[in-house]
C-alpha cells in the first residue's frame, strides 16, 4: 500500500510515494478491517520477518533521513535510553541494577539492527515484565494498607530528577508514595475511599495485563519507534495495525459498529457513539456501557474482554460491513447484562472533517442576533435543519466558521482514482461556496487542535484564499530548495480571513496558517504560537518493499525527510506561526506540548523568500488596532482574568519538584491547580461529532473565548471598511 503524490517534490512516480506532515494522528478503539481472533501470549523470540523489518527500517534512517544522521552509537545510546523510557517513564519498575546490565550493550545497538537483530528488545522486555508482576504484587498489598495523610511528606514528581530504585526497600517506599498519591488523587475527585480502593486494584491489576498482552508486532514497534525517535520526534515504525489505525484517520472512512471505545481500570467503556453509525442506528448501545465479551455472527462463542487490552478489543469488534458482531453489555444504566447484535457497517468519521457554521452579530457592540447556526453545506453533510439566525435586522454581519480538526486525505481513494475521494480542500470549498451564497462578511478558519494531516491537502486548501503562488518551500537532504504552489487561478474566499490557532496546531495546520500570515492575507488569533513541527514524513509500505504482488504486512516507516518553509523564508520548524493577537489562555504555557520540548527536535532555520503577493489585509497598523482593542477587552473580561491567575498558578506549580501527600495541603493545592482535569475538559470540548462547531452558549468554558474572536472580528471588518487598499469582497 504506496501511494502517489503529485507534488514537485515527488522524486520519481514510480516509487508511489505518500509525503505527510504528520502530528499526532491516532485513532483509539474505532472498528475496521478483518477481525483478528485476541490470544494471550506474552512476544515470542523475534523471526525472519522481525529480522527483516528491522534491516529495512535501520537502513533507511541510515541513509535517508533529513538529519544526515547514521545508526551508530550515539544512536544507539539514544535509543536505550528511549526504549528504557518507554517501558518505564516514571521508573516505578527497573532496578538501578538492571539499567546497568543494559549499559553494557549500550553502543552495540546499532550494529545489532543493521544486521536485523532484535533481540535485545525481548531480553529487555522479559525483565520489565518481572518488574512489573513483582512491583505490582507489592503495590495491591499496599492498597489495602493504613495510610497517614496528616504526615508532612512529599513525592518527587519530575522523573529526570529521580534515580532508578537500588534495593527492595527504596523500591517498595516508592510504591507506597504512589499508592498514596493515587488515592489522594481520586479522593480528590469525590470519590470515596472505599471505591478508589478497589479502582486502583483494578488499574493497577490492569497495567500488569496490559503488558502481559504485549504481542511481537506492538514489542518491535516500540523498540524500533526508540531507534526512529533517535533521530527526530516524528520519525516513527508503524505495526500492521498501527498502520490500518493511520490510514482509517486519513480516509476519515472506517467499517465496524461506529463506537469509540475507552480502558479504564481493566473495564472497555463505550466513550462515544457516532452519529449515523451502525450502533447509533440500532440505538441500544450507550455512552457508558461496559463491554464484557465479544462474538461473532449469531452463533459465535464469546470471548472475555475483562482486562483485555483495548487495541485487541478492538480487533474483535472490526469487520467487514454487513457481518453481525454479539456484544455483551453491562448497561450504565444498571438494568442487568444484555447481549446486543449489531451489524456492522460503513462508517464516515463526520466529526473529523471540515464543519461549518454562521454566527450573525450587529455591526456595533451589542446584543448578538443568536447563537451559531449550522450553515446551508453543513447542513447536507449532517441532515440538520439549516435554520436561519434571526433577529439582528438587514445589517447584521455575518461571520462564516470552519471547524477543521485535521487536513486529511483519502489516499486509498486518490491512488484508486475514485473522482470522489474525501479530501479536505473539497469539503472546505464546498462551505467556502456556501458562504459565498449567503452573503457572508467574514470567515474565521479554526485550526485549534488541528495536529496536521496531508502537505497536498495544506496547499490546496491555502489556495482556496490566494490567487496564485508559492504556499510553501521544503528542503531535502539534497540541499535544494522545492516549492509547492497553488496554481489555480482566483480565490474561492477573498474575503476578510482569520486564523484561529493554539499549541496544538501543527505541522499542515501551521503551513496554511503562515502562509496566510506570509501573504498578509488574515490575522492569526489564539495562543502565543503554533506547535512548530516543521517536517516532513515519507510513509514507506515495508512489504512493497519486498513484493508489489501479494506483499506481506510489515507495516510501514514513517521517516523525516524533508523540511518545509513557508514563502518568506522561515521555517515553522520549533518556533511555530506566532499569533498577531494573542488570546491569553492555558495552551499557551502547558508543558511538554511544543516541538521545541520533544526530544532530539530539529533545528530552526531559513531559506531564501520567494516572490509572492501581499495583500495588505493584515497590516501591521491593522494589526496593532487590533491588539490594543483586545487587549483593553482582556483585562477587564472575567473570563481572561481568570484565564491569567490560573496561568500564574500553573506557571508557579512547574517550579515545584515534589507534590505533597498530605490530605490538606494536598486539597488545597488541587484547588489552585489541576492542570489534568484542565487538559481533559479542554480537549473533551473540543472534540467529539456532537460538540458545536463553535461554541457560543452561555456555560460552555469556551464560550466568552469565541466570544472575544468574534469581537475581533467586528473590529476587523470596522477597520477593513475605512481601508479602501484592504481585501474587499
Amino acid at each position: 500500500m504506496n501511494y502517489a503524490h503529485s507534488g514537485s517534490c515527488l522524486r520519481r512516480p514510480a516509487r508511489r510515494l505518500a509525503l505527510l506532515i504528520l502530528v499526532g494522528l491516532s485513532l483509539a478503539s474505532l472498528g475496521v478491517g478483518v477481525v483478528a481472533q485476541w490470544a494471550h501470549a506474552r512476544p515470542t523470540d523475534p523471526d525472519r520477518d522481525d529480522r527483516r523489518i528491522a534491516i529495512m527500517v535501520s537502513a533507511w534512517m541510515d541513509r535517508h533521513h533529513l538529519s544526515e544522521m547514521h545508526v551508530d552509537d550515539e544512536v544507539s545510546r539514544r535509543t536505550l535510553t528511549k526504549f528504557t523510557e518507554t517501558l518505564d517513564p516514571v521508573k516505578l519498575f527497573f532496578f538501578q541494577s538492571d539499567i546497568e546490565d543494559f549499559a553494557h550493550e549500550k553502543s552495540q545497538i546499532d550494529d545489532y539492527v543493521l544486521n536485523g537483530d532484535v533481540t535485545l528488545a525481548k531480553r529487555m522486555f522479559d525483565r520489565f515484565l518481572q518488574r512489573v508482576q513483582e512491583r505490582i504484587a507489592v503495590a495491591q498489598n499496599l492498597v489495602d494498607a493504613e495510610h497517614d495523610f496528616l504526615l508532612d511528606e512529599e513525592m518527587i514528581r519530575d522523573p529526570e530528577k529521580m534515580t532508578y530504585a537500588t534495593t527492595e526497600a527504596e523500591a517498595d517506599e516508592r510504591w507506597r508514595k504512589r499508592v498514596k498519591y493515587d488515592l489522594l488523587r481520586l479522593t480528590a475527585d469525590d470519590v470515596a475511599h472505599g471505591e478508589a480502593v478497589e479502582r486502583l486494584r483494578k488499574r493497577y491489576r490492569s497495567i500488569r495485563r496490559n503488558w502481559e498482552q504485549t504481542n511481537n508486532d506492538e514489542l518491535l514497534e516500540l523498540f524500533l519507534s526508540a531507534l526512529t525517535t533517535s533521530f527526530d520526534p516524528h520519525s516513527s515504525y508503524m505495526s500492521p495495525s498501527s498502520l490500518e489505525n493511520f490510514m482509517i484517520q486519513m480516509g476519515l472512512e472506517l467499517d465496524g459498529i461506529g463506537a469509540s471505545l475507552q480502558s479504564k481500570n481493566g473495564e472497555t467503556i463505550v466513550k462515544r457513539i457516532i452519529i449515523g453509525g451502525a450502533a447509533d442506528k440500532d440505538g441500544r448501545l450507550k455512552i457508558d456501557d461496559i463491554i464484557t465479551g465479544v462474538a461473532q455472527g449469531n452463533d459465535g462463542e464469546f470471548t472475555d474482554i475483562v482486562e483485555m487490552k483495548i487495541n485487541d478489543v478492538v480487533q474483535l469488534i472490526r469487520g467487514e460491513p454487513g457481518t453481525i458482531v454479539r456484544l455483551e453489555v453491562d448497561p450504565a444504566d444498571k438494568t442487568g447484562t444484555k447481549i446486543l447484535d449489531i451489524t456492522r457497517a460503513r462508517i464516515e468519521l463526520k466529526d473529523s472533517e471540515a464543519r461549518s457554521a454562521i454566527v450573525e452579530r450587529a455591526p456595533r457592540t451589542g446584543v448578538a442576533a443568536a447563537e451559531p447556526q449550522p450553515s446551508a453545506a453543513d447542513n447536507q453533510a449532517t441532515g440538520s435543519s439549516g435554520e436561519q439566525a434571526v433577529g439582528a435586522g438587514d445589517t447584521a454581519f455575518k461571520i462564516g466558521v470552519v471547524s477543521l480538526p485535521s487536513f486529511y486525505m483519502d489516499m486509498d481513494g486518490r491512488r484508486s482514482g475514485n473522482p470522489n475521494f474525501k479530501s479536505t480542500s473539497r469539503d472546505v470549498r464546498r462551505l467556502l461556496e456556501d458562504f459565498n451564497q449567503q452573503g457572508v462578511d467574514l470567515v474565521v478558519m479554526d485550526l485549534r487542535f488541528n495536529g496536521g494531516g496531508s502537505l497536498p491537502e495544506s496547499v490546496a486548501t491555502t489556495g482556496l484564499f490566494i490567487d496564485q503562488g508559492p504556499v510553501v518551500q521544503v528542503k531535502g537532504t539534497d540541499g535544494r530548495v522545492r516549492p509547492y504552489e497553488d496554481s489555480e487561478p482566483g480565490q474561492v474566499w477573498s474575503g476578510p480571513l482569520i486564523v484561529l490557532i493554539n499549541k496544538f496546531s501543527a505541522s499542515a495546520s501551521e503551513i496554511f496558517a503562515g502562509a496566510i500570515q506570509d501573504y498578509d492575507r488574515g490575522i492569526i488569533v489564539g495562543d502565543h504560537s503554533t506547535h512548530g513541527k516543521g517536517t516532513v514524513q515519507e510513509l514507506k509500505n515495508l512489504g512493497q518493499r519486498i513484493s508489489n504482488f501479494n506483499p506481506p504486512n510489515y507495516g510501514a516507516l514513517k521517516m523525516t525527510i524533508q523540511q518545509f518553509y513557508l514563502p518568506g523564508g522561515d521555517s515553522t520548524q520549533s518556533r511555530g506561526v506566532v499569533s498577531d493577537i494573542e488570546l491569553p489562555y492555558r495552551t499557551t504555557y502547558w508543558e511538554g506540548i511544543g516541538e521545541a520540548d520533544l526530544d532530539y527536535a530539529m533545528e530552526f532555520d531559513r531559506v531564501d523568500p520567494l516572490p509572492h503577493e501581499r495583500y495588505r489585509a493584515a497590516s501591521r497598523q491593522m494589526v496593532e488596532g487590533l491588539k490594543e482593542r483586545s487587549a483593553q477587552r482582556c483585562e477587564t473580561a472575567e473570563f481572561f482574568t481568570k484565564e491569567r491567575r490560573k496561568i500564574k498558578r500553573y506557571l508557579s506549580s512547574l517550579e515545584e519538584a515534589t507534590v505533597t501527600l498530605n490530605r490538606e495541603k494536598f486539597l488545597a493545592e488541587r484547588e489552585e491547580v489541576n492542570a489534568e482535569k484542565d487538559q481533559e475538559e479542554i480537549f473533551e470540548k473540543m472534540q467529539g461529532d456532537d460538540h458545536p462547531v463553535f461554541p457560543l452558549e452561555s456555560g460552555h468554558p469556551l464560550a466568552p473565548y469565541n466570544e472575544e474572536v468574534m469581537a475581533i472580528a467586528l473590529d476587523y471588518l470596522e477597520l477593513l471598511a475605512g481601508n479602501q487598499v484592504a481585501v474587499t469582497r
